[in-house]
């Protein structure tokens, strides 16, 4: 037996509520190209660590590409008491055209390359990026065969009967047959590859033995990017958002953009803007940097809670944004707002007239994402939820295989559950929470199988984003003064 016929036995007990274990929300995850950089340090397809002002790093990265201008940018944006973003780095081979470089920096989900790899960073750095970037690339179109029409089913076509395309600019779309009626028109038509870089509908034609007289119509989808499609995968599996640059042209074409996203861990922002570059001449670059840098701040400034949106914050080290875009915050009838009622958050000059934003600077205006749930509009409340949930993950677990479930345990939980959102609440950064263990969520069978459910709600702060002011005249005033006048008259007389 281990304990000792004679003398001491000390038994540690472990029936308290946990204390919370919160995650760092703040990581960038940054997906670049650098043809320069060195192999050594930044390898193809690799999550690597640094810091944004580790000039060893930083300098074997070399001066091309798109990496040296982001790292600047969100340099740029750090607070008081800062010195560094912390930064995962995935370097991906530059291609022979944007559509090449597109497709590297995208990548594969299975083989782990581009994008991609920073799901491995969790397990082989100990560190998981919740702010995601691919700078550069995420507002051209890929050009996509989006959807078959059928004109005229013609006859005498089978199933499998191959779809090809010949024009519009792009290559490699397919498609087939899988569906005739009894005369062999074609009824229905499948995409198995829907091709790229189509700027127009290409002619189509049917392969087969013995069909004539079919016509057939593609569309092409103008607007989506290869990137942004493949960001809600990548973002839910890391919790994580990503902040994505718009063609920052014009109106129309930002929000036929932004029509073609739908995700709640997507932040679109539609202006580009102007820097230096290392010779002193200005250029144009995606913001999606700066936009990051910002979020970095900001969590800083609450201690890195991420409950707080980025909205009318300064953009620091720009010149200016690419393109001018009217902004007053008493107008609704401005392409700002328009952008911004479209979810696109925007970068507008401050200037000392009664509807700009600030008196000076540069300031970057956005509060929403892509979802198409109206309660998760606000990218500051969809990360407050990330932070609340990975603090449930990180300190719940504890429980795991070491307790039995008996009373003790469920009142540990959910005593762990009811401390931690106490403690969010008391930061302001909940409005209210409730957490409860209930017979409807539980039966004898479950609790057999060593699992119980406990339930919690709580809720976010919104964002300020209108204040409404109603002015009248005040009548009762004049009574007042008519009073006054009359009772010194009084007095007087």
């Amino acid at each position: 037996m281990s304990d000792p016929t004679f003398g001491i036995s000390i038994t540690q007990i472990d029936n308290e509520p946990r204390p919370a274990i919160t995650a760092d929300m703040s990581v960038i995850g940054l997906v670049f190209t650098a043809p320069d950089a060195d192999p050594s340090v930044f390898p193809l397809n690799t999550p690597v660590p640094f810091y944004s002002d580790d000039t060893a790093k930083v300098a074997a990265l070399g001066s091309m590409g798109t990496a040296p201008w982001a790292i600047e940018l969100i340099n740029q944006q750090l607070g008081e008491f800062q010195v560094a973003a912390s930064i995962v780095g995935v370097r991906v081979e530059e291609g022979a055209d944007t559509t090449a470089t597109i497709a590297n920096l995208r990548g594969s989900l299975n083989s782990r390359t581009g994008m991609y790899a920073l799901l491995d960073a969790g397990s082989l750095l100990g560190i998981t990026p919740r702010l995601i970037g691919v700078p550069g690339y995420t507002a051209q179109p890929a050009g996509l065969i989006s959807a078959v029409t059928v004109g005229s089913g013609g006859a005498d076509y089978e199933v499998g009967d191959a779809v090809t395309g010949t024009g519009g600019g792009g290559s490699g779309f397919a498609a087939e047959v899988t569906a005739v009626d009894g005369s062999g028109a074609i009824t229905a038509v499948t995409i198995t590859d829907p091709g790229n870089g189509y700027t127009s509908a290409p002619t189509l034609s049917v392969t087969s033995s013995a069909g004539t007289g079919a016509a057939l119509t593609a569309t092409v989808d103008l607007y989506s990017n290869a990137i942004v499609a493949g960001l809600p995968t990548l973002l839910d599996r890391l919790l994580a958002v990503a902040v994505v640059d718009g063609p920052s042209s014009d109106q129309t074409a930002a929000i036929n953009w932004r029509d073609s996203i739908s995700s709640k861990r997507i932040v679109p922002v539609e202006t580009a803007v102007k820097v230096l570059d290392a010779d002193g001449d200005v250029i144009t670059v995606p913001a999606s940097p700066a936009v990051l840098g910002i979020a970095v701040r900001r969590d800083h400034e609450f201690q890195g809670r991420p409950f707080h949106s980025w909205a009318n914050q300064p953009v620091r080290g720009i010149v200016g944004p690419a393109r001018p875009i009217e902004f007053s915050i008493l107008d609704g009838a401005t392409e700002g707002q328009t952008l911004l009622a479209n979810n696109l958050g925007i970068i507008v000059r401050g200037e000392n007239t009664d509807g700009s934003v600030a008196d000076g600077g540069y300031i970057y205006v956005g509060t929403d994402t892509c979802s198409e749930d109206t309660l998760w509009t606000f990218y500051n409340q969809v990360r407050g939820r990330d932070y609340i949930h990975l603090m449930f993950i990180k300190t719940l677990r504890y429980f795991l295989g070491r307790r039995n479930i008996d009373r003790g345990t469920i009142e540990d939980v959910v005593s762990t559950m009811t401390f931690a959102l106490r403690d969010i609440q008391a930061t302001g950064d909940l409005l209210g929470f409730r957490v409860s263990f209930s017979r409807d969520a539980n039966s004898p069978e479950q609790l057999r199988l060593g699992r119980f459910t406990v339930s919690f709600q709580a809720e976010e702060p919104p964002v300020l984003r209108y204040l409404g002011i109603q002015s009248a005249r005040y009548r009762p005033a004049l009574d007042t003064l008519l009073n006054d006048l009359l009772a010194q008259l009084d007095v007087n007389a």
